[in-house]
């Protein structure tokens, strides 16, 4: 998985072809993510050649119970200390009401912006401009799309006691899928979760959003992976 970027440096006379010249190197650098994110972070590490970079992860379904979420991230953050030159946190808030900006702020460790993914990847600007014009949206990442039955169905209990499906989306109109690629199968999986939940449809390919330029940002203000942070017009 790691990998070192090159780059080329102009040959002098007489000396044959240019030579390639290792970039200096970054510092070591541990992400301490959810594991909703996993797969969009592993990705930005490969186009961002970050080869100091390391990833680790809580598991996802914590959500559930954000209680184990700012506990975790401090034994992670302490066990780090001494391996790294630089920790950083790739969570939202993530139903911690706060325990975990508190966690963060006592050991000086900065973690993305944001309450949650859904506005990492669309942007907190239009994030908040949605929500204030349509507040009865659900949101689904590729994640959710990809562990819909997983993580919806089954996790909510909608399996066995279907009659709780107006309970906790009665009050929603529209699914949006939020999309990192674009992945017709993922889109197809997303609108089929729309029809399940008896909501509307939209998509929208927003690629990594805020997520890609945080990660840009940290490898040395680096350029953004192309095609990864530009948000596309919805459909």
């Amino acid at each position: 998985m790691n990998e070192v970027l090159f780059r080329a440096r102009p040959g002098l006379p007489g000396t044959g072809p240019a030579a390639p010249m290792e970039r200096p190197s970054r510092p070591q650098t541990l992400f301490i993510a959810c594991g909703a994110l996993a797969r969009e972070l592993v990705e930005l590490k490969r186009s961002t050649g970050w080869s100091e970079l390391t990833i680790t992860c809580l598991p996802a379904h914590w959500h559930n119970t954000p209680q184990k979420i700012a506990p975790a991230v401090l034994r992670k953050i302490r066990s780090a200390r001494r391996s790294f030159d630089q920790v950083f946190v790739i969570y939202g808030d993530c139903g911690t009401g706060g325990e975990l900006d508190r966690v963060l702020e006592a050991e000086g460790v900065e973690r993305i912006p944001g309450p949650h993914c859904y506005q990492m990847y669309m942007g907190a600007a239009a994030f908040e401009a949605r929500a204030d014009v349509e507040p009865g949206c659900f949101y689904l990442t590729d994640y959710l799309a990809r562990h819909f039955d997983r993580l919806i169905i089954k996790g909510l209990g909608l399996d066995r006691y279907p009659e709780l499906l107006v309970d906790y989306f009665g009050n929603y109109t529209t699914l949006v899928h939020l999309a990192q690629l674009a992945d017709s199968s993922l889109k197809a999986k997303a609108g089929k979760a729309a029809a399940r939940l008896g909501l509307a449809f939209e998509y929208r390919l927003v690629g990594y959003g805020e997520l890609g330029a945080f990660v840009s940002q940290i490898a040395d203000d680096g350029p953004q992976p192309a095609g990864l942070t530009e948000p596309v017009a919805a459909e």
